[in-house]
């Protein structure tokens, strides 16, 4: 059985898209990344894409009048990229309905919340304006609703007295980066599905998630 293909969309720098690359390399991933789709041209994961010979489709959101027309030709880009996997990291775009649909059992996102606490935009601001003490990302299966779909795996961050959204942002983005292409490669292997709306891990998956991402004070 060859590698399963995956599809990444990106709408910034691509630093989790890099975590993605890199992790890839392994000689156990069954998972190679073979098409970039970004909604806004010139960012640096595109330039990512390049630098490591991965095909690349620019779908930008702020050439197109209407959002059917954007929901369109995003569509097109990742039909036509033929994905086993289909991988959100960093995309800053609401995708359409019949999209997920469409995508369901393979469509992964990276969020840099403990969902279901913040989602949306500015996580990082309105953790810290709440006093949180704990902090992380989540990857999860994507839903028309935002955020909401079913959790995967989190990793946990303390917030400190001293943070701000910068060094927060920082020791998150840290975790996305281990978070992120552990659970794609879990995916690839069959240890990771949905089934019937409900995320089925294999015994394996659960034991490297404890092990790698366990809860804030865990011993």
């Amino acid at each position: 059985m060859g590698l399963m293909r995956i599809t990444v969309l990106v709408s910034g720098r691509g630093s989790n898209l890099a975590a993605l690359i890199a992790a890839s390399r392994a000689p156990d991933f069954k998972g190679a990344v073979t098409h970039v789709v970004s909604s806004r041209a010139g960012v640096g994961a595109l330039r990512m894409a390049d630098d490591n010979a991965i095909a690349t489709s620019i779908v930008d959101a702020g050439a197109f009048a209407r959002r059917d027309a954007f929901d369109a030709a995003i569509t097109a880009a990742v039909n036509a990229s033929e994905p086993d996997l289909v991988v959100l990291a960093g995309f800053m775009r609401v995708l359409a309905d019949d999209f997920v649909q469409r995508h369901a059992t393979r469509l992964l996102n990276i969020h840099p919340s403990l969902l279901p606490a913040y989602p949306g935009l500015s996580t990082h601001k309105r953790a810290l304006a709440d006093g949180a003490r704990v902090h992380g990302c989540t990857v999860h299966f994507v839903t028309p609703a935002v955020d909401t779909g079913p959790i995967v795996a989190q990793a946990a961050v303390p917030v400190r007295p001293d943070d701000d959204e910068a060094t927060l942002a920082a020791r998150v983005l840290a975790e996305e980066h281990r978070l992120l292409p552990t659970v794609v490669r879990w995916f690839c292997a069959g240890d990771v599905a949905l089934e019937h709306g409900r995320v089925r891990r294999s015994e394996g998956a659960q034991r490297e998630g404890a092990l790698r991402f366990p809860p804030i004070g865990a011993t």
